[in-house]
This record gives C-alpha cells, structure tokens and sequence, in this order.
C-alpha cells in the first residue's frame, strides 16, 4: 500500500507555523510520532541558543534561514518562518503546493541552505539535497548520503540532529545530544506542532501512558522512560522512530508489490510485460529481459488520459511513441564491451540501465558520471579538476585535519573535499565518497562501501582509495517531476539538461579525459536528436505522491 504523505496547510491564523497534519489511517503509531519528530524545531543549536534554557518558549526571532524557501529563482516564504531549523525545510512536500508545487521530500535549491554559524563560512550544504522517498529501501550494502557517510537511517538521523545541517559545529555532539534529550524531557505538549498530536507531551508519548490516545501509543519496543533514560538513549530512541517514518515514505505499489503510479508502470500493466525482476533475477538482468519483450511488442496499448490523471502536475498522464523510444534507449547498450563506431554514428545507447535498472532505477551504488569535473572545470577552467592535488591514503593518514571532514575525532579538520566549489577557493571541491572510504572517523561505513566497491572481497585500500574520487551513490529515478534541480551539484534545471550533460560527458570518457569516471559512461551513444525521447521517457516516471 503506498504510504500518503503528510500534507501540511497553512492557515495564518489556526496555525502559524505548522498547520493541519493530515495522515494515513493506517499509519502505525511509531510511524506517526516519527513524522512529529521529523517536524520539530527545536532541536537545532539556535533554539538551544535563544531560548533562554526553556524547552517551551516562543523564540523572539526564528532563525534566518527559515524565513525563505530558496529556489533557483524568486525565493517564497518559508514555511517554518520564525522558528529554527528541522527536517522538513530541506526536505519538503507540499509546503508550497500553490506556487511552486510539490516536492518528494527535497527542496528547491541547488544546495540547501543551513544555518550561519560566525564560526565558520559554511551557508550551504555541499550537495543537493535528495528526495527520501523510496531511500531507504533495502539493499545489499546499505549505506546513506551520497557519500556513505552514515551506516543506517538512526545513525542518520542522529548525526543529522547534532550536525552542521542543524547549526551544530563538529565537536558539539555531546552539547546538541543533551539539548534535544532535554526538549524531550522537558516539552508542555502546548506548543504548535504538539497540538496536531492531542497536545501530548514527549514524556508521555515515550512512556505509553495510558492517556495517549491509540494513534500515538508506541509499541513496547519504541518506549522509554526518558526521567531514566541517558541523553543518548533518547536521542537512539528519536533515531528508530524518525527511521520507521522515513522507512514509510514509499512510491505506490499494488497488492503484488509492483509499482503502479506512473504512466510508465500502467504502460507495463496494460501491455502485459514484466513489471520487476523474477525471483533470483537482477534488476539489470531484468531491464536486458525487459527490453527483449518491448522489442516483440508489435502493437503496443499507449496509456491515455483514459488511464489515469495527474492532481499535483501540469503534464498529461500518458506513455506514447515517443515515451516507448524513450525507455529503448534507456535501457538499450553497447552489443560489445566498446561502442562500435556504427553505434556511435546512430546513437539511441542510453546504458542507464546499467546504474538505473528498473523497477526502483538505482542500484544504489556509486559512480562517477562527471558532475564534479564538470561543474569545478566550468569555475575554474577546463582541465583543472584533472590536474587537482589529491592525496594518496598515506599522506590522508597523515594529516587528516588537513584533508578529511570534520568530525568528533577532528573538529578542526578543513575538508576541502567536502565543500562546494568557489572562484576564490581553486582547491575547494566535492569528491564524494573519497570522503567516507577508509576513513577512521567512519568505521561503521567500510564494509558496506567495500561490498559496493569490490562485492566485498578484500581490497588494497591504498590502490582504491584514488577509485573513489568523485564517486556518489545513484539517485532514483521515480518522479523525477518534484526533484529539480539536478545532480548532487543541483547545477541542471532540467531534465534535457542533464541529457546534454551525460552526452558531453560520454565523450569525455571515451576520450580518456574524465577523470575516475565511471567506466559505463564511455559506453553511451545518444545523439542531441536522442535527448527529447529519453527525457519523455523519465518524465513518464511521474507520478501523484499524496
């Protein structure tokens, strides 16, 4: 059953800052308080500083950077204007529906905007901010971010409410993991957001009392004794019910657990074809399988408006000729391990399979498709991201303050390979997962990055980490609609923009000079008359996520 999302209004008046909640039915209870948590703001550090000590005041001044929702061009209001950072301002719904539609729990911007500390320059975070629905679905090598950086979804949430995207400085841990336990401990239940909850208070929530109403009563396992309870076993206790909610946040499947919300998902039913991989069958398998059958579809049934509508977009619901090609292409590669010059002559070679099989479109590894390169090249001059220093393992090793991100261990740390590249700043850059892979300050990471990289068979860690240069997990591909701007950069506005960039790229890796890229680029051939297909076929991925 697919998971409705949380829809928030904004009546000025009822409810200034958070609205009504509207939730699915049969959302179990840690599901529930997970969203609310999701929702609070006042685990960020400028709460903590402005408020005086009181888990329950009213803050004179929200923090600037919830008054607007950056986007790539006129900024709106924000939705949590007046108050101080939470999860929902990066990762965003339908918050602004009406002006600029919704969102698949991401934002607007190119990098999301965090808050300023006079400690350090940092405005942004380093990549764009992802949608989370279908993020968390399992896998064999489960790691998050698009660099690995955190090992499971309450790891993520606990380093996301003690870290920098909250305006916690590297070194604060302790101080923000005591500040969050206290709002715990200490919240009245009278405030905005506790009023969409029956005015219960967090101490009650996690202890079950008999007095929670039955759609917020917690399972034993989710329940704590937080009078009792370290500051660090309620943020772990905050962690499992954030992830139990993040883990509800799916794309619509049927009974059978096929997908069935876009047109290309009601193309595949209507047409009789596979809809995901058999049992033992990989996804890439699948799209090989998948593409044999479209090829013996002789009269293919197109979806029309007769199959379905769109509430939340301005585009027809429809797959059609041009979507049909579209998905050949996409799923299309090389008939030998090189492109052929006829093949490179014709086109119509999307290998995207290869990295975005269907049905989920990732395979949740990592690869280098030239964003980085392509976007430091652009700032700095063409050839400089090839010629950039970076150091091997033994000279990381050797001073990581210098070159690895900052963390408890190494507060003071540069991270230069962390940052977003700036005209004033020529050694300043993203790399991705060179960041996390045989990092000491990430243990808990390496053995799920070394099943992504080698299928978990012993490595020579010195020879692999310069493999890992500009290396980010693959993003979903499902409505791609609600997610622009593009890449971990944020830098392609639109679909056919990304097109041109995997086809400019392309070249590059043939020509050798795509630096660590990933060898499944040099084996794309789409020509610019290719592009308007494939991106018909990636906005047939479109679908309502309410």
């Amino acid at each position: 059953m697919k998971t409705l999302i949380r829809l928030l209004t904004l009546p000025l008046i009822l409810a200034p800052f958070f609205g009504s909640v509207v939730r699915a039915d049969d959302d179990p209870p840690q599901v529930t308080i997970g969203e609310r948590l999701f929702l609070e703001t006042r685990f960020a550090q400028y709460f903590e500083a402005h408020s005086g000590g009181d888990a329950n005041t009213t803050l004179a001044a929200g923090d600037p950077v919830m008054d607007d929702t950056v986007t790539t061009g006129t900024s709106q209001t924000g939705p949590f204007a007046g108050q101080s950072m939470n999860c929902r301002a990066c990762h965003l719904v339908d918050e602004q529906h009406d002006t600029l539609g919704n969102r698949t729990y991401c934002d607007f911007a190119r990098r999301s905007p965090i808050p300023a500390r006079i400690e350090d320059s940092k405005t942004v975070t380093p990549r764009n901010s992802p949608p989370l629905v279908n993020a968390s679905l399992r896998r064999p090598f489960f790691v998050l971010h698009f660099d690995a950086e955190f090992p499971s979804l309450r790891d993520l949430v606990i380093g996301t409410l003690t870290g920098r995207n909250y305006g916690w400085l590297a070194g604060e841990e302790t101080r923000a993991t005591a500040h969050v336990a206290h709002i715990i401990r200490d919240d009245n239940g009278l405030g905005d957001l506790a009023q969409q909850y029956a005015a219960t208070t967090y101490r009650d929530i996690f202890a079950g009392k008999s007095t929670v109403p039955p759609e917020y009563l917690l399972p034993k396992a989710y329940r704590l004794d937080v009078d009792k309870a370290t500051d660090v076993q309620i943020i772990k206790a905050i962690g499992n019910l954030m992830a139990a909610y993040m883990e509800s946040l799916t794309f619509s499947k049927d009974a059978h657990g096929n997908y069935n919300g876009s047109p290309f998902d009601i193309f595949l039913a209507k047409n009789r074809l596979p809809q995901r991989p058999a049992a033992g069958e990989s996804p890439v398998a699948y799209s090989a399988r998948l593409l044999r059958a479209l090829d013996k579809l002789t009269s293919p049934q197109f979806v029309t408006g007769a199959d379905g509508s769109f509430q939340n977009h301005t585009q027809t619901f429809a797959f059609g000729q041009t979507e049909l090609d579209g998905l050949k292409m996409f799923l299309r590669k090389p008939a030998k391990a090189q492109l052929s010059q006829a093949e490179l002559n014709q086109g119509g070679i999307g290998n995207c399979a290869a990295c975005h099989a269907p049905p989920n479109f990732t395979d949740f590894k990592f690869h280098n498709q030239g964003a980085a390169q392509e976007e430091y090249d652009s700032i700095h001059g063409v050839g400089t991201f090839s010629a950039l220093n970076i150091p091997g393992l033994k000279d990381r090793q050797a001073d990581p303050d210098a070159w690895l991100p900052p963390s408890a261990k190494h507060p003071f740390a540069a991270g230069p390979f962390v940052a977003v590249p700036d005209v004033q700043s020529s050694g300043q850059i993203d790399l991705g997962l060179w960041n996390s892979f045989a990092n000491p300050d990430r243990p808990l990471s390496q053995a799920a990055i070394l099943r992504a990289l080698t299928g978990g068979k012993p490595a020579n860690k010195t020879q692999l980490l310069p493999k890992t240069i500009a290396l980010f997990k693959t993003p979903g591909l499902r409505d791609l609609a609600d997610s622009a701007p593009y890449l971990h950069t944020g830098t392609k506005d639109t679909i056919d923009d990304v097109m041109e960039s995997y086809r400019v790229n392309a070249g590059l890796a043939r020509a050798g000079s795509l630096r660590n890229g990933d060898p499944e680029m040099s084996r794309i051939s789409i020509l610019p008359t290719d592009e308007a297909a494939l991106t018909a076929f990636l906005l047939s991925l479109t679908e309502d996520y309410n």
